[in-house]
């Protein structure tokens, strides 16, 4: 079978290292990480993969995770932080990390994996982070790795604690179990331009309000909304 060149500039491993500001004493080790099987089996001077390097990455970002996510929340029992450790981990969000760092533009792919995409996709770009988190730790240490890690984390804490717990979905749990029907979200206001819009919402219950929120797009203002109307309920 006969693929298409390869028409995607491919970044440097050397500018990559040099754009996220890491600095690598083994450089070949971050070759390694942004390597994947299907190059390999086309390019027969290369002789390893990252698939090592994922696995070691893996368990280093669990360590790492669960040590952000049990000095991050003291507040939280264990069930929780596990419910937090597993959504950060998980493989959807190393992709979108990955996409962050603009990941996909320095990974070595085989010509038909690279033509269809895969350069692009969720199971790549999450296997490629772990690959990478892999060989910080292997040419610098967990200090570096954690270095690294924690703004990503940080940017993301809020979107994930709404996608563990959220509100809208423990709301409608609640009026279904009361036998009071769905929740009804109503904008009722909006301001500031496109760019930076804020959005007013009211959350309903059998015609009557429940909770009101705000946010910078209407779903933020309905999870705060729903939020509201939570606290408000003493819902636990």
């Amino acid at each position: 079978m006969k693929f298409p060149l390869e028409t995607r500039e491919i970044e440097s491993a050397t500018n990559l290292s040099t754009r996220l500001g890491l600095t690598f004493s083994n450089l070949a080790l971050l070759h390694r990480a942004l390597t994947h099987r299907s190059y390999l089996n086309e390019h027969k001077e290369t002789n390893s993969d990252n698939e090592r390097l994922e696995f070691l990455g893996d368990a280093v970002l669990d360590f790492i995770v669960g040590a952000w996510v049990y000095h991050r929340f003291p507040e939280l029992p264990e069930g929780e932080l596990t419910k937090l450790r597993s959504a950060v981990v998980r493989n959807e969000q190393l992709a979108e990390f990955a996409r962050r760092l603009d990941l996909g533009r320095a990974l070595r792919l085989g010509r038909g994996e690279s033509s269809s995409g895969g350069y692009q996709r969720d199971n790549l770009l999450g296997s490629a982070f772990e690959a990478l988190i892999g060989a910080i730790y292997l040419d610098a240490g967990l200090d570096k790795v954690q270095e690294f890690v924690q703004p990503l984390l940080e940017e993301a804490r809020q979107s994930v604690l709404n996608e563990v717990s959220d509100p809208k979905s423990q709301l409608q749990e609640w009026a279904q179990s009361q036998k009071m029907g769905a929740p009804r979200y109503h904008t009722t206001a909006s301001s500031g331009p496109d760019h930076a819009k804020e959005f007013e919402v009211e959350v309903e219950i059998k015609g009557e309000v429940y909770g009101r929120g705000t946010g910078t797009s209407k779903h933020t203002a309905e999870q705060s909304a729903a939020q509201d109307a939570i606290e408000k309920l003493g819902i636990r």
